[in-house]
């Protein structure tokens, strides 16, 4: 007589020993954001070791390592882990929704918009904090709804979003390019900096906004899991399961726009980590599952290491972490082009 059959993934893989999976790998990228953490707060002019940076960690740090870390490096550090977070498992989110690989914040639109509206605020009005914050958000809000209604045909379709969010990712540039031409000298740089995706003067007031809005927005993303999980079956199989597909789909997308305009307010637009998380959380996971934590984890990684980079790959001139996330990110979309058909 043979047992019951067991529940397998869509890769073939026992349910149990996918999710063992998931775990061993959001651990394992754990442990290497803990290095990451520990190499970021310990490096620079003022050099500690690991010893005082973990006594400073649990409060037990000198006179020098508190300073440091209280107010120069751990704002920046637990900026990049929030940032990377935050528009990893955006793009996981979207990516999974309209079920294209390349349909990242980035690329439909939603990042561009929020930037924009940024810069207008910046030009215009010298925003700043948590105005800047407030304006970016509805900003990315607004494009996304114009996305949305452009790009509904009885539904969201993935070819269909990702050519209308190009479309208006190409006016919201426009609007960018007008902004830096109408602001003085000193407007356009701040604007420049900030629009290259930038920590080296990251807001310890928005950091800590951006971590209330992680960890809620954080929240729903996996409450929402078990419907993007459904979603990538498809809209009939999601149906016949008893979803109501457009309205999970609109529910996860309104979640990542969030996502994706709190970050852009922190540091500015950091490119491709939203991109580039998700698919790699996917790979080291397996194919078939969300796996939105390991995501979360991965785009920390990517952005912490990248503003590492960006900080001591050339002494005495520290890049924004955009520079370098666009540097790793453009010949990744390339590849995902190429690829394609």
């Amino acid at each position: 007589m043979t047992g019951a059959a067991r529940p397998v993934t869509r890769s073939g893989r026992p349910v149990a020993g996918a999710a063992r999976r998931e775990w061993l790998v959001l651990g394992a990228v754990l442990v290497l954001l803990v290095a990451l953490v520990l190499v970021g707060l310990g490096v620079g002019e003022i050099p500690l070791s690991p010893l005082q940076v973990a006594g400073a960690l649990v409060g037990h740090g000198d006179t020098v390592s508190d300073f440091v870390i209280g107010q120069l490096r751990g704002p920046r550090v637990a900026g990049a882990i929030l940032v990377g977070a935050s528009l990893g498992v955006a793009g996981g989110i979207v990516q999974s929704v309209v079920r294209n690989p390349i349909a990242s914040p980035d690329v439909i639109g939603i990042t561009s918009g929020a930037s924009a509206s940024g810069l207008t605020a910046i030009v215009l009005f010298g925003a700043s904090g948590g105005t800047l914050f407030s304006v970016v958000l509805v900003g990315a809000l607004l494009v996304s709804l114009v996305i949305a209604g452009l790009a509904w045909r009885r539904g969201i379709t993935g070819n269909r979003v990702v050519l209308v969010g190009i479309g208006v990712a190409a006016v919201c540039l426009s609007i960018t390019g007008w902004m830096l031409t109408s602001g003085t000298v000193t407007q356009a740089g701040t604007a420049l900096l900030w629009l290259s995706g930038s920590l080296n003067a990251v807001d310890r007031n928005l950091v800590g906004v951006l971590a209330v809005a992680f960890v809620v927005l954080m929240a729903l993303a996996l409450l929402q899991s078990p419907r993007l999980t459904v979603l990538t079956l498809g809209d009939e199989v999601a149906s016949s399961l008893g979803l109501r597909p457009n309205r999970a789909k609109v529910l996860l997308l309104l979640t990542a726009v969030c996502l994706t305009a709190a970050a852009v307010a922190t540091a500015g637009p950091v490119s491709f980590v939203a991109l580039m998380a998700a698919p790699i959380a996917r790979r080291l996971v397996g194919r078939g599952r969300v796996a939105l934590a390991p995501t979360a984890a991965v785009g920390a990684a990517i952005t912490l290491a990248s503003d590492l980079i960006a900080q001591f790959a050339i002494p005495g001139n520290a890049l924004p972490v955009g520079v370098v996330t666009g540097v790793i990110g453009a010949p990744y979309l390339l590849w995902l082009l190429a690829r394609g058909r």
